[in-house]
């Protein structure tokens, strides 16, 4: 048995995180495919394992459900992944020909969530703390925002910043003397910051199918990320460069790392791009995220 899990299972028998171990919960993103990820921290609720873990990680849309969790509202009625309303007013792509956002993260985070509502005021009192991660524009190196996270203003801004997809979501965003773009350009699986915090022990929940492996952008994306980089993040440009070379050394990494433990949805799990607006698709992922931890931790 995985150290990981079996960390899991004696807490959550036992009740208590007073064992010297220190267990992180890592939650990738990916625009639209973070409807797995939602699937899979809604396993972890149902499951029991909300109290285990001492922090919570999470990259870009990864960010967003590791909100939820510690708010204790990891559910499809509040994450709205399959919620067509929701979906159709924060993805669209037929505004970037009025210089819209594609992704308007600032919509979602500081009008949506507000409505449906999230609670915020439980993330920020969770014994669990929050470490939604992100790109500095300045270095390009990846950025744990938690200690900026002061009140529901700063948790907002983190959960942006840490969202903002370069070009897709609007300029960078500023917090604590210095702006970011989406984490997922530096640390797009957040395991290796919670490792370098002291961590004993991280559980990651991938939103990549098993098997996926990285590839190169294309050559017109890439043209115009770079370009937009250059203009609006020329410290993360050379984070945009080397994506594929680290997706693929954290891809090698956790496939046998002896204090990391990964989830990944199933080969046979629904396609889904990083803009998917189809909901029926959305909500096969979702089921097909909770699926996978369910059989991961044998429940």
């Amino acid at each position: 048995m995985h150290q990981v899990l079996e960390l899991l299972r004696a807490r959550r028998a036992a009740g208590t995180r007073a064992d010297g171990r220190t267990l992180a919960l890592a939650v990738e993103g990916g625009g639209s495919r973070g409807a797995f990820g939602g699937g899979m921290v809604l396993a972890l609720q149902e499951l029991g394992y909300s109290a285990c873990f001492d922090a919570v990680y999470g990259s870009s849309a990864g960010a967003l459900n590791a909100a939820w969790f510690l708010a204790g509202q990891a559910t499809p009625e509040f994450m709205g992944w399959d919620d067509p309303a929701v979906i159709r007013r924060v993805t669209n792509p037929w505004r970037a020909l009025r210089l819209g956002p594609v992704v308007d993260t600032r919509t979602l985070i500081q009008d949506v969530y507000e409505a449906i509502p999230m609670d915020f005021a439980a993330v920020l009192a969770n014994p669990t703390t929050y470490h939604p991660l992100a790109t500095d524009t300045a270095t390009g190196r990846s950025v744990d925002l938690h200690p900026h996270i002061t009140d529901q203003r700063t948790l907002q801004l983190a959960m942006r910043a840490s969202t903002g997809l370069p070009l897709l979501s609007g300029p960078p965003v500023e917090l604590g003397g210095a702006r970011y773009v989406d984490a997922g350009l530096a640390e797009a699986i957040p395991y290796r910051t919670p490792l370098a915090a002291g961590c004993t022990d991280v559980l990651v929940l991938r939103t990549r199918q098993t098997g996926w492996t990285a590839g190169p952008p294309s050559a017109l994306e890439d043209k115009v990320v770079t370009a937009y980089l250059n203009r609006a993040a020329p410290g993360a440009l050379s984070s945009w460069q080397a994506r594929e070379r680290r997706q693929a050394e954290d891809d090698a990494a956790l496939a046998d790392h002896p204090a990391v433990l990964e989830i990944r949805p199933a080969a046979d799990a629904p396609l889904v791009g990083r803009l998917t607006r189809k909901t029926d698709l959305l909500a096969a992922a979702v089921h097909a995220g909770r699926e996978a931890v369910r059989t991961a931790l044998k429940a």
